[in-house]
């Protein structure tokens, strides 16, 4: 029974602290004012675009093969 609560209780703590640093981690900086409202293509952006590149490969290939 003593793991059981030692357990349990781990796990709200663990909880608590992913609640609470989330919430102090979503705060962003204000915007800086000025500058190039022009972003350039981020990693973010590439990725996706490679990833979908790669998805529509793999769809191709399976139609043929099981054509």
């Amino acid at each position: 029974m003593r793991v059981d609560f030692l357990y349990s209780t781990k796990r709200f703590f663990v909880i608590i602290l992913f609640v609470f640093s989330a919430h102090l981690t979503h705060a962003q900086p204000g915007d800086p004012g000025g500058g190039d409202p022009d972003v350039p293509i981020t990693g973010i952006e590439v990725l996706l675009g490679m990833g979908g590149a790669y998805g529509i490969k793999r769809l191709l290939g399976k139609k043929k093969s099981t054509v």
